[in-house]
């Protein structure tokens, strides 16, 4: 190809959807990642981005023949040129479902050579879900979303994934440029802000996005200044009958529904006896170890393994009761030469990374009766669960959750049997 496409306009039919927020078309002998569209439409794409090679990414920028799942966008910053937020607003709900579980479908099947029905499951509101944010601010000190794939950052604060409350004020105050806000909203609705300073200029900030972390991790491993500016910085997060107060910036699950409905899905599955051994790997504060505990008993252990110190502190006091758990302050891969041995089951919610082949390596050789996996990402899902299908557990049980309404995003629970 001698000149790049950057600019031009194609008319294309899209195909099926593919893992990024887009869908494919094929135009002139090369395919043609496009954004805003839905399977089956006959769109005219702006190209954004071309690097010569055997594809390229544009914007559906207008719609020659619609799909019967299209509907006006929800969200009004994320149109094409806008924000990164949310992929799927323009779909209608039974849309967003069918493209999501397509999504896992094609990850398993290509990655995990595992064939299977996958039905996405809907938890009924697709706005006002998100308990916690984080924007970015500019330059000009204006806090704001990033566009796709871009630095550049949208400052109209209004996607609906989170309550209107959640931005009260937010675009009416200067914050200091390179900065984020963490924005957090308690069980009780409380809301908590935290600037959290730019990043140092070290190499291995400046390495991590790069090496493709996924921001729960390079969060762990580059901590960073931050001053509360709303609220206390702690939240106070209900899952059944128990109370975690968590550090604002830290990880809790986005959707205000998740942490309930995950937990009972994991016990379910977990199948725990009395004076069972449990590994509770990526533990965060604990929620699942509290989920299964009960189920251990007097006699039994749960061991939560997790790399964010403050997340094991804000478990330990609020799991403080379980005499079963044990909650420890380690990276998952140096923790397993100090676990108790024999586990009969692993439970695992790794960030976006996945957990990869020496952790799934490490769990199998400690040999589980059950394996239960979370996922927030279906290629790093189903690579994590080929690994287990090669070291000799089979697949009893998926769910896949609709765990971020008005995104492509889909988060995947997995049961392995040796």
């Amino acid at each position: 190809m001698s000149e790049p496409w950057t600019g031009r306009v194609l008319e294309v039919v899209v195909g099926t959807p593919g893992h990024g927020g887009f869908c494919v078309a094929r135009y002139d002998g090369r395919v043609v990642f496009v954004r805003h569209s839905l399977p089956g439409e006959t769109v005219r794409a702006l190209v954004t981005e071309d690097t010569g090679g055997s594809f390229c990414r544009a914007d559906a920028v207008e719609i020659v023949e619609a799909s019967p799942d299209r509907i006006d966008r929800l969200c009004p910053i994320a149109g094409p040129g806008g924000s990164g937020c949310c992929d799927l607003s323009h779909a209608t709900e039974a849309g967003a479902r069918a493209w999501e579980a397509a999504v896992v479908s094609e990850q398993l099947r290509r990655i995990a050579h595992v064939d299977t029905d996958v039905e996405v499951e809907s938890w009924g509101e697709r706005t006002g879900w998100r308990t916690r944010l984080r924007l970015g601010v500019g330059g000009d000190g204006r806090a704001g979303f990033h566009r796709a794939r871009s630095a550049e950052l949208v400052t109209d604060l209004a996607c609906p994934q989170s309550p209107a409350a959640a931005y009260d004020g937010l675009a009416d105050r200067t914050w200091t440029p390179g900065a984020d806000l963490a924005v957090a909203l308690a069980s009780d609705g409380e809301r908590h802000v935290v600037e959290i300073a730019p990043p140092t200029a070290s190499p291995a900030t400046r390495g991590g996005a790069r090496r493709g972390a996924s921001s729960r991790r390079a969060r762990r491993s580059a901590p960073r200044a931050h001053r509360v500016v709303v609220g206390s910085g702690r939240a106070s997060q209900r899952v059944g009958d128990r109370e975690w107060t968590v550090d604002a910036q830290g990880f809790w699950q986005a959707h205000r529904r998740a942490p309930d409905r995950y937990s009972a899905v994991v016990r379910e599955w977990a199948d725990v006896r009395p004076g069972d051994t449990v590994w509770d790997l990526y533990s965060g504060a604990g929620v699942f170890a509290a989920a299964v505990a009960g189920d251990a008993g007097s006699t039994g252990s749960v061991v939560g393994v997790e790399a964010a110190a403050d997340a094991v502190r804000d478990g330990r006091a609020a799991l403080a009761d379980l005499s079963a758990v044990d909650l420890r302050a380690i990276p998952v891969e140096r923790a397993f030469a100090q676990l108790p041995a024999d586990p009969a089951t692993v439970i695992l919610d790794p960030p976006r990374a996945g957990a990869g082949k020496a952790v799934v390596a490490a769990v199998a050789d400690a040999g589980p009766r059950r394996v239960v996996h979370v996922g927030c990402d279906p290629a790093s899902f189903a690579r994590d669960l080929g690994l287990y299908l090669g070291h000799g557990y089979r697949l009893e049980q998926l769910r896949a959750f609709d765990a971020f309404p008005l995104t492509g995003h889909v988060e995947c629970i997995a049961a392995l049997v040796r």
